[in-house]
């Protein structure tokens, strides 16, 4: 009886890497009528576009990053400061680093601007403030560009309507590029014609708690300015890609190590310990297509993922710690809550020797712990699985973690679909294997399993059972053995 409440408690949420889509609405805006701090210039008209999303890619909507996981940002005086070696040759990561240090520092200063409408009960915060420091290169000089995104929730799609926002810096042009929160918003500047290189934004956390009450000036008053740069393609470079890599790879070896010295105990294989059951290229895998969107990866396949990684190398600690999902699921892991009864607390709860941090929000957003919960999980979800799926698991984790990943995006119910699914496809565990190279003459779509026969291996595409799901696996394994 234990035992089945147990496995119903885990069906329930063994669920990191859930998002859901959300609605494709958007709300007027009324006409200003009292600033909350001054501005530069009145605001401009509104410029929008956007890209129609890729036909079979999720959209993975973003949600509202909690405010705890701002208030936690390192303070500026623990800041490392830069220093200047005269002579120091400057290859273009460094130069990229060196103007996200200074865009970052410029914004720091910068003050965002509120602004509300309407009088007395009826009177509403306007929008969400965020602030931009560009970099004119030609004339080598900064700018700060000020725009106005609605107010949250934002209810934007890819492929749906335009984004609308209000440009509130003349003389500077500006296009939404993609994404609505604290970690992908993206908007592309020029002036005069010359295009402005982004290496900075300022963007305001709000409680959610005020947001649900509408408390407006509340909101306004408590929010928590961040200074982030989501990615752009002006920072990415192939060197922030290979340490993006190898800060993974380390910071996912420091994490089966800790749990390794701590002889946390293995639930899927008794008597064994935790750190020998999920091989390292499987968590750096995991933080890597956690954060690659579908529809990134069907238009740019492997540069979806080296984007992901530019982002870790230039970034590090502070890589996708504000990714948040519409299904609440955070940091880079992308671990969800729930009151208290999501994934992050199930493995606190079921992991006690990996002495985890028992607070959601710091524990969610520190890539080494999450990393160390992420194992706790897949661990805890092989342990519910069949016992032909952990005796073919053994023998080639990683070409069978298809199944823990399968379940750790979308919870047990997608290992069965997917296990169901191999058996009308008449593929046998055993015959599963390593992506190979598809013949021109014999091409299938993917999202796609592959199936060794005799000497030679071919894609079986997956049929449909969970969209989403399906795509993950692709991701899975098309860069688990960039990581061996």
């Amino acid at each position: 009886m234990k035992k089945a409440a147990l496995t119903l408690v885990l069906a329930s949420l063994f669920c990191a890497g859930c998002a859901t889509n959300g609605g494709g609405s958007d709300e007027s805006e009324p006409t200003v009528i009292e600033p909350a701090s001054t501005l530069p210039a009145e605001p401009a008209a509104p410029i929008a576009a956007t890209a129609p999303s890729p036909e079979g890619g999720a959209t993975q909507p973003e949600g509202e990053v909690p405010l705890a996981v701002a208030e936690s940002e390192q303070p500026e005086e623990g800041r490392p400061e830069e220093v200047v070696v005269e002579g120091r040759i400057l290859r273009r990561h460094d130069v990229i680093h060196d103007l996200v240090a200074e865009g970052q520092a410029l914004l720091r200063e910068v003050e965002l601007q509120y602004f509300f409408t309407g009088k007395g009960k009826r009177e509403v915060l306007r929008g969400r403030p965020v602030a931009f420091a560009l970099w004119n290169e030609a004339k080598q000089q900064w700018s700060v560009a000020h725009i106005e995104l609605p107010r949250p929730p934002i209810k934007w799609r890819p492929g749906r309507k335009p984004l609308p926002f209000r440009n509130l810096t003349p003389g500077i042009e500006a296009r939404h590029v993609k994404g609505t929160g604290a970690e992908r918003l993206m908007f592309s500047f020029s002036q005069d014609g010359t295009p402005l290189k982004v290496y900075g934004r300022k963007f305001p956390v709000f409680d959610n708690n005020l947001l649900k009450r509408k408390q407006w000036r509340a909101v306004a008053r408590t929010a928590k300015p961040i200074v982030y740069l989501p990615f752009t393609e002006d920072t990415f470079d192939p060197g922030f890609v290979s340490s993006g890599k190898e800060f993974l790879v380390a910071t996912a070896r420091k994490a089966i190590e800790e749990l390794r010295l701590a002889q946390v105990p293995s639930a899927a294989f008794p008597g064994e310990l935790l750190a020998d059951s999920i091989p390292l290229q499987v968590v750096t895998t995991l933080a890597v297509i956690e954060q690659t969107d579908d529809s990134d990866y069907v238009t740019k396949q492997a540069i979806a993922f080296d984007e992901v990684l530019s982002q870790y190398g230039l970034k590090q600690e502070e890589a996708y710690r504000y990714s948040v999902s519409s299904a609440n699921a955070i940091g880079p892991m992308q671990f969800t809550n729930r009151r208290g009864n999501g994934t992050y607390s199930l493995v606190v709860r079921r992991c006690p020797r990996a002495k985890l941090d028992p607070n959601f929000e710091s524990g969610a957003t520190n890539l080494l712990n999450a990393m160390k919960a992420a194992v706790c999980l897949l661990d805890l979800e092989l342990a519910q699985m069949r016992a032909d799926i952990r005796r073919a698991y053994r023998a080639d984790p990683a070409v069978l973690g298809i199944f823990p990943v399968a379940a750790y995006n979308g919870g047990p119910r997608n290992v069965t679909k997917l296990y169901r699914v191999l058996t009308r496809m008449k593929v046998k565990l055993e015959e599963l294997s390593r992506p190979g190279v598809q013949l021109a003459n014999r091409s299938v779509s993917c999202p796609c399993v592959w199936k060794a026969e005799g000497g030679e291996v071919r894609p079986v595409t997956i049929p449909k059972y969970n969209n989403e799901n399906r795509w993950y696996i692709e991701k899975y394994q098309s860069i688990v053995s960039l990581f061996e």
